[in-house]
């Protein structure tokens, strides 16, 4: 009878000595993918700004972004443009015509910031578009044409947010210039970048 215990216990251990062989043979689990948290995820954003007028498309320009998600990235684009200041009357006349030089900007100037909602897919974005060209020439600005030398500047101005998710796109805002009669149109798309 003082064996059957013995064996019962040498059983035993054999046993768990024998599991615990099997589990460090087995290999473990891969770890799961790495998936970019929200906050970093690459992403990039495409603006197109078109002009139409009334049905005809006159312009359609794409600017594109790259940014991580909760950041911001800003783009500028454009030159300066000369202006003629006009000269006091009682000028000397022996000074040369046209008097001085002024510069002014014109061009595009996009600034976004992105900010993942809650890893459910979606981004809220807020963008602001500024926009500046100058007429082209002639007598009547009425005809968006004004006279040489003396240049008009048209500008655009959007500020507002919204919410998109991979690979939609979404009209940011339209406007009329009450010059020209011209519609501005932009669109905004946002894609993650795999």
């Amino acid at each position: 009878m003082t064996k059957h215990p013995q064996t019962i216990a040498l059983v035993f251990a054999f046993a768990l000595a024998s599991s615990v062989i099997v589990r460090t043979q087995e290999k473990p689990a891969p770890p799961p993918a790495a998936k970019p948290a929200a906050s970093a995820m690459p992403l990039k954003i495409q603006v197109l700004v078109s002009r139409f007028q009334g049905e005809k498309k006159l312009s359609s320009l794409p600017y594109t972004l790259s940014v991580n998600a909760g950041s911001r990235a800003t783009l500028r684009m454009g030159a300066k443009v000369p202006v003629m200041m006009m000269m006091a009357a009682n000028m000397p006349k022996d000074l040369p015509q046209g008097g001085p030089v002024q510069y002014q900007d014109v061009g595009t100037s996009i600034d976004c910031n992105v900010w993942p909602i809650l890893d459910d897919g979606r981004f809220r974005l807020e963008i602001t578009i500024d926009d500046s060209s100058v007429y082209g020439e002639g007598p009547n600005p009425t005809d968006n044409k004004p006279a040489p030398g003396n240049p008009s500047f048209r500008s655009f101005r959007a500020s507002d947010s919204m919410v998109l998710r991979d690979g939609q796109t979404s009209q940011f805002t339209t406007a009329t210039d009450k010059v020209s009669g011209e519609i501005v149109k932009v669109d905004v798309t946002l894609t993650v970048v795999k």
